[in-house]
């Protein structure tokens, strides 16, 4: 089996990624502080073609070297906005009709696998903080909470593979 090369992948530029549709899925950081963490975000946001990256409080923004390390472009693909509080993202994607959505470990949450996204939702997902997961006051404020099953000794994924796994299966139910 031979490998493809980069211009046999068919990919869209930047301007066509920008025109094309988009899942409609906004993934909103709470204060997650690696900025590595924040440009494989951005990544996987392109990758899955979505619609935009909410950073908040602490979250670093573009541009920085460090976070473009992971990132390698997306963020000039992807588009992005910086609020000062969650709270005041969240209000703001409810307005504008997104179901909040918390992918945390939390009593009564609907496990990834059993969760069915309708075509006709807009969803915002909110990552947390590496340590502290989703803020607490983010957590009183969001429509319904998505945990993803794990049977290992660990207690959590890390946010990078968290988004990946939670995209990948929003796209896989929404576009497949």
């Amino acid at each position: 089996m031979r490998k493809l090369k980069l211009d046999e992948l068919n990919r869209v530029d930047i301007q066509e990624f920008k025109e094309q549709e988009k899942l409609p899925v906004v993934v909103v950081l709470d204060n997650v502080r690696s900025m590595h963490n924040v440009g494989s975000v951005f990544r996987t946001a392109d990758g899955f073609s979505i619609e935009k990256v909410i950073l908040c409080g602490i979250t670093a923004q573009p541009p920085h070297r460090e976070i473009e390390k992971t990132a390698l472009g997306a963020t000039q693909s992807v588009e992005w906005e910086h609020f000062e509080d969650t709270l005041a993202a969240i209000d703001s994607l409810r307005e504008q009709g997104y179901q909040i959505i918390a992918i945390e470990q939390a009593e009564n949450s609907t496990m990834l696998n059993t969760f069915k996204p309708s075509v006709a939702a807009k969803y915002a997902l909110i990552f947390g903080n590496e340590v502290n997961g989703v803020s607490d006051e983010a957590m009183q404020n969001i429509d319904e909470c998505i945990e993803i099953p794990q049977f290992g000794t660990k207690h959590s994924f890390n946010i990078v593979i968290s988004a990946g796994i939670v995209l990948w299966d929003f796209f896989a139910k929404l576009r497949l």
